[in-house]
């Protein structure tokens, strides 16, 4: 499931360093989690979807792997993207 360009646009903005700024790991793992979301609700009424859910497994474990290289490299900004996503720790 993609997102919306509106949306991918308004997590862009919020979350980008500078202004063209795209792939950072912030706005990377800002719109894997938006994504996330959207998947999670589908398979709360889909049960059955398994190729959905191992979609859902891969994304969640590279936002893993990326929020373990922000936590390596700057303990802080690590610390302000889990709050401002609201991600437990």
């Amino acid at each position: 499931m993609s997102l919306p360009n509106d949306i991918k646009k308004k997590i862009i903005e919020e979350f980008a360093k500078t202004k063209e700024d795209t792939g950072s790991p912030e706005v990377q793992i800002a719109l894997l989690t938006e994504r996330i979301k959207k998947l999670t609700e589908h398979l709360k009424l889909h049960n059955n979807d398994v190729h959905s859910r191992r979609g859902l497994l891969s994304m969640v474990s590279k936002r893993r792997r990326l929020l373990n290289y922000i936590a390596k490299k700057d303990n802080k900004r690590y610390k302000d993207l889990i709050k401002k996503l609201n991600l437990p720790k």
